[in-house]
């Protein structure tokens, strides 16, 4: 354990891992059941194509999320574009080449969410979030409405759900398509449901990442029974039977392999929230007094899947900024990581359509929010570790920043 300034690495004392511990570390789950069936699918030779696993999985997502339906993809990003040219174009998917119109989403998320939309035609709309649970801002929304409007897609960052009721509202009163990421969403719920049956539908991913895997997976859930059928024309080349082609589609199936993956994950479910929630806990526990840094709370009357450690820094407070505490954490094979920096509205291709919409809260909490490792792969010592180098980097804040101010940036890109 560091107990003094000259141990930090950044200082030049010995970097505190030998190897690095990294923000969404795959969890593996039971071993030999995986391996049990990826021998079972490979004696089969039933590799793909709606398999008995990929089956067995919708099934189980069906039953894990409420929704009356989920259609399980090759990833999360194709489920998102599936689900927004399903419902943009209201079934017309195989008269249209591509979407149109305009599509209300948050600037702060994962590229992919205004990528899916973008690569369909759709022009995405950043809107700005809330400060506090760093979801899209409900107040902020209906003034982005225009006619060319479409749809509104919120995003349930670090599983903690959007305002969905107000976001319904304004949906219906303006005859728009409500879709919501949920990628980070899976077994957290909102006024006591599972998030999965709310909206129009939502989207789950199951990249290596996520808590719950596939290796790489995603799924749309949703309670409307023509939108499902339609999705799995469109995930299979609009094939309706052997050989009959009945509209426009994609190759957006999940394999088998994929969905032994998905199924072993599910059976530890429990496990890996039990272990996320313990390590959350001893972070808030080891963390608290520091000064500048606090960190993201999960609401007690709600179930989480605890799978984010997220820390805002504020860089006066603290004496070191969020970029400053990267490199120290780096340096000791900790890489801590900026999660959704610096906003979709400032990345390409959309800064280059025009200046940045004035998007204040989105830019503060993108400068200041800092994910730290957790998982199955983390345990009580190295958290233990990973919060004595922070507060030693706090206290010590002016000597660090000297040091920073004397070498290259560690942070790629």
């Amino acid at each position: 354990m560091k107990q003094h300034i000259d141990h930090l690495a950044i200082l030049g004392g010995p970097p505190a891992f030998d190897q690095p511990l990294h923000v969404g570390r795959p969890n593996l789950g039971d071993r030999d059941r995986l391996m049990t069936r990826i021998g079972e699918l490979l004696d089969r030779r039933w590799l793909t194509n709606d398999g008995p696993l990929v089956q067995e999985f919708e099934r189980r997502l069906v039953a894990f999320t409420g929704a009356r339906h989920c259609i399980a993809t090759c990833n999360g990003t194709v489920a998102l574009e599936l689900a927004a040219r399903a419902v943009v174009n209201h079934g017309e998917e195989a008269e249209a080449t591509t979407a149109d119109g305009e599509v209300i989403v948050p600037a702060f998320t994962f590229v992919a969410t205004a990528h899916a939309l973008r690569w369909l035609g759709l022009r995405p709309v950043f809107c700005d979030i809330e400060p506090v649970s760093h979801t899209i801002d409900p107040d902020r929304v209906e003034a982005l409405i225009t006619p060319q409007t479409r749809a509104i897609v919120g995003v349930h960052v670090w599983g903690r759900p959007c305002h969905i009721d107000r976001l319904q509202k304004i949906a219906d009163r303006h005859g728009l398509t409500l879709l919501f990421d949920a990628a980070h969403a899976l077994g957290c719920t909102w006024r006591g449901r599972p998030i999965g049956g709310f909206g129009t539908a939502e989207i789950f991913s199951f990249h290596a990442t996520k808590f719950v895997n596939a290796f790489e997976g995603g799924a749309i859930a949703t309670n409307d029974d023509a939108l499902a059928a339609r999705l799995r024309l469109m995930r299979n080349f609009g094939f309706a039977g052997y050989d009959q082609v009945v509209s426009l589609g994609v190759n957006g199936k999940m394999s088998e392999v994929s969905a032994a993956m998905g199924l072993t994950s599910l059976e530890s479910c429990d496990e890996f929230i039990a272990v996320n929630r313990r390590n959350h806990e001893q972070y808030q526990h080891e963390l608290s007094g520091v000064a500048g840094l606090g960190m993201l709370a999960y609401e007690s009357s709600e179930q989480s899947n605890y799978q984010y450690v997220v820390v805002e820094v504020d860089a006066p407070a603290a004496g070191l900024s969020r970029d400053g505490l990267v490199e120290v954490l780096w340096a000791e094979n900790v890489l801590a990581r900026r999660y959704f920096f610096p906003g979709c509205h400032r990345m390409e291709p959309y800064v280059s359509a025009g200046a940045p919409p004035h998007l204040p809260v989105t830019d503060l909490v993108a400068s200041r929010v800092l994910l730290l490792p957790t998982g199955t792969t983390i345990g009580t010592r190295e958290i233990a570790e990973i919060c004595e180098i922070i507060r030693l980097a706090v206290s010590n804040s002016e000597q660090v920043q000297r040091t920073l101010r004397e070498r290259p940036p560690a942070i790629p890109g």
